[in-house]
Order: structure tokens, then sequence, then C-alpha cells
């Protein structure tokens, strides 16, 4: 019985071997011939073509594909166990012999049969979600997008590929979407290296190109004078997603998002960038990914709030103390990234960069590997662009050179722009702006590992700043109560 057991064992390992020993020689030899092949192709694809098996993940028909062959293999490699097992076993053997044999032949074909519908349920999680968030190019519609010129390499004659970010509630019940975050992804697609742009929620009066219909409605930008602090609210950049399509329908072009694409025009012109594509999150469906990726791992360098009204003077019940290397679970990320009472707003923004920064930092191979189906099932639910699918295969390859890359903030001077004035400096936001992109990133520091005394100074920083040390672990002593 043990030899018949680790012959059984072996034909598993190595499909093949157990029927050759089993005396069926030549369907052993083309089976054992076929597999040490397979695994010689898979590992020559994988030192030489990963990027091809990269590309044709965002395929659908290359998914669908893949997962009929995942599951022929998985079925093919069951039925060379249960022929195998029946070659070595003998034919007078006794009811218990056999029984154990049977239950053993059971436990390794479950052990092939469990990671191959795995394997089979994320490739087709993947393919839903591809086909759900990313339309093609002819099926979907778009007044701000540009043409694909070369679909196979999209960044030939584009030394930059700039993406607006949009956070905002879309909840039941909600009057309106607002669009509380608002922050441009500027990638060198070269070297990956990013660039984060966040705008204040409470700019007004922000432009429009000239050669935009809504340049005509605002020629001064979006705003209007003489209100007061309330009333200005819904003349604010937080406020334009859902007020302007309201007031113009269609004015763009046709649109699937045309508060979207009035964000890119405007956005685009405040900072002097040409804004390829968008990506909105819907931030309540925003902890289920952050618990598909198992949580994130960020500095709180600060008391943030759960909960609280500054209007109201209604104080939270619950914080997130300061400390380093914190694992925030989605709910309590999501309040990293929004809390306000007793913050403003530049204080959110630089949480939500970081936000952001560790979200890029947990999706690491071996989290996706595991956890794709939760992954892609919050992916579904949370996101909205108008990427198409045509450019994927380019973007992934792309996001690789992100993940290695730096991920920096370019700092705006609230006062020097006047940002929270009526009319803020645009001008000079797009000078500020234009002077980061050209500056190198200086590499990260190592962060302190103590706070720093009370009454300390330090020099203002640059144009950019690394993320790893804007995300340090570096608390400034001042609390909100």
């Amino acid at each position: 019985m043990p030899n018949l057991l680790g012959l059984t064992l072996l034909g598993t390992l190595l499909p093949g071997t157990g029927l050759i020993a089993g005396g069926r020689r030549v369907i052993g030899a083309f089976v054992l011939i076929l597999t040490l092949g397979l695994v010689g192709l898979g590992v020559y694809v994988g030192l030489t073509r990963r990027d091809e098996v990269l590309a044709a993940a965002v395929v659908p028909s290359r998914l669908l594909a893949g997962s009929v062959a995942i599951a022929a293999l998985g079925f093919g490699w069951i039925v060379v166990i249960v022929a195998s097992h029946r070659s070595l076993r003998p034919a007078t053997g006794g009811a218990g012999g056999r029984a154990v044999g049977a239950l053993f032949v059971g436990v390794l074909c479950f052990a092939i049969a469990a990671p191959a519908a795995l394997g089979v349920q994320s490739v087709l999680a993947q393919r839903t979600l591809v086909q759900d968030v990313f339309a093609a190019q002819e099926e979907s519609k778009s007044a701000t997008r540009p043409s694909i010129a070369d679909v196979e390499d999209p960044w030939k004659d584009k030394p930059r590929l700039n993406l607006l970010l949009l956070g905002g509630d879309d909840e039941p019940g909600r009057p309106g979407v607002r669009t509380d975050t608002v922050i441009v992804a500027s990638i060198d697609t070269k070297t990956g290296n990013t660039a984060l742009i966040s705008m204040p929620r409470q700019l007004t009066f922000m432009p429009f190109p000239k050669d935009s219909p809504l340049h005509r409605f605002y020629p001064d930008g979006f705003g209007k004078e003489g209100l007061s602090l309330e009333g200005r609210l819904e003349w604010m950049l937080t406020a334009m997603y859902q007020n302007i399509p309201d007031a113009h329908p269609g004015i763009l072009g046709p649109s699937d998002n045309e508060g979207a694409d009035v964000l890119k025009q405007s956005v685009g012109e405040a900072t002097g960038l040409k804004l390829d594509y968008y990506l909105q999150v819907n931030l309540t469906g925003f902890p289920e990914l952050v618990d598909a990726l198992g949580g994130i791992t960020i500095n709180v360098n600060e008391r943030v709030a759960m909960g609280g009204i500054s209007s109201a003077h209604i104080p939270p019940k619950k914080w997130i103390e300061p400390g380093p290397r914190q694992h925030l679970d989605g709910r309590r990320a999501l309040w990293f990234a929004r809390g306000r009472y007793g913050a403003d707003d530049d204080q959110r923004q630089v949480r939500q960069r970081c936000a952001i920064n560790a979200m890029v930092d947990a999706a690491d191979p071996a989290t996706l590997a595991t956890k794709y189906k939760a992954i892609a099932t919050a992916g579904r639910h949370l996101l909205r662009t108008d990427i198409p699918q045509e450019l994927l295969p380019a973007l992934v390859q792309l996001a690789l050179r992100v993940k290695s890359g730096t991920v920096s903030n370019v700092n705006l001077d609230v006062s020097k722009l006047r940002m929270k004035y009526l009319h803020p400096d645009y001008d000079g936001m797009r000078e500020t702006i234009e002077k980061a992109l050209e500056e190198p990133v200086d590499p990260p520091s190592t962060p302190p590992t103590t706070p720093k005394p009370s009454g300390t100074t330090t020099n203002p920083p640059g144009p950019t700043q690394n993320l790893a040390d804007a995300c340090a672990y570096q608390p400034n002593g001042d609390q909100p109560n």
C-alpha cells in the first residue's frame, strides 16, 4: 500500500510517471512529454514574454480562452491521477486498501480542482471587470477623450499621460454628486514617475479653454460675484460636476459622463495640462476595495476624526490616533482620507495622496494573486472611466513603470496662489506646475523614527515632494481635540 500511494503521488506531481510505472508506457510517455513541454513553455513565456501575458490579461476574448484552458488542464490532470492509480492498483486488493486508495486519490484530485476553480473564477472576474468598467472606444461616448493613433505604442509621441482622478459620493438619496476629491496624476511615460496635483474643492472661477463651448457662458470662469460664503458653495469646484451639466446638458457633445468631461476641460485649463482620461471613484465603495486588498498600512501623523461636524461643534465619537505604520481596514481608511473635523482641506489632500500611495504599495503580486476575485468585484462597484479597452495593454505596461517609479506631490502655495480667495491665481498655478514637472524628483530620504521636538522649524517643501517623505511618520505635535 505505501508503494501504491507513493507512486500515485509521484504520478500527480509529474503526470505520466504513474502511468509508466503501471505498465501503460506509451500513453504515460506521451503525457510525461506533454507535461514537460507545457512546463518548459510556461517557464519560457514567464521569462521572455511577460509583457504579452500581462497584455492578454486585459483582453476579454483572451481571458475567456484562458479560463477554458485552465479548466481543461485541471480536468485533464485529474483524469491522469485517476488513471494512474487504477493502473497501479493490484486487481486482488482488499476492500480496506481500496477505500484508503480512493480517499487518497480524492484528496489529490481536490488539491488540483480547488486552485483550478479559483484560477477560473479569478480570470472570469477579471474579464467581467474589464467589460464592465472599460468600454471599447466605439461603444462609449466622450466629449474630451483623445483618439488613439497607435494602439501598439500610444506613448511614442506622448511624453506624459495626464489622468483626472475624481472622488465623489454617489449615495442613494443624496441630492447631487459632489466631487470632494479632484487630483491630477501626471505620468512620465518613459520612467513611470508620477506627479500628483491636488485641487482644493473650494476653488471658484475655475476657467475653461477658449475653444470650449462653456467659455462662452463662463468667460471669466465658473463663479459669481457678490455671493455670501454659503452662496459660493454652488459655484465651487466641488459643485461643477453636477451643476454645469444640469444647466447646460449636452453642451460639450455626446458623453457618457458629462460632469467628468466638464472637469477635464476646466481642471486641464487651470493646471495647464491636457487631461487625457478620467478615473472616478465612488467613495462609498472605497472601503470594499481597501478590504479586498487586505487593508492598507499608513503613517498617521495627526488625530483623524471618524465623524463629527465642525460647523455645528459636534465632536466625533471616535478618532484614528497618531502612530507609525498603522494598518487600516476599509472603514478606517475612508475616514483617514475624508475626516474633516478639526482639519482643513490642505490636511485632507495630503492624507488622500498618502492613501493612494498606500494602496499602490498594498497591490503587491501576492495580494493580487490570492485576493483578485474580491479586488475585481470591488473595482466593478467602485470605478468609472473613459479609458477605452483598446488602450489597456499599453496601460498595463505603464502601470508597471509607475509601480517601480517615484510618486511625488506638487506643492501648490495656497497663500501665494490665493487659492482660498474668490479669484485664485490660475496663471501662477500653471507656472508652478510647469516648473515642478520639469524638475527631477529627489529620492526619498530616511524618515525620522522619533517625533520632532516642539518648536523645531523646517524648510518649506519645494515644488515637488516625494510622497515617501510626505507620508513618513513625523507628527507635528499639534493635534485636534
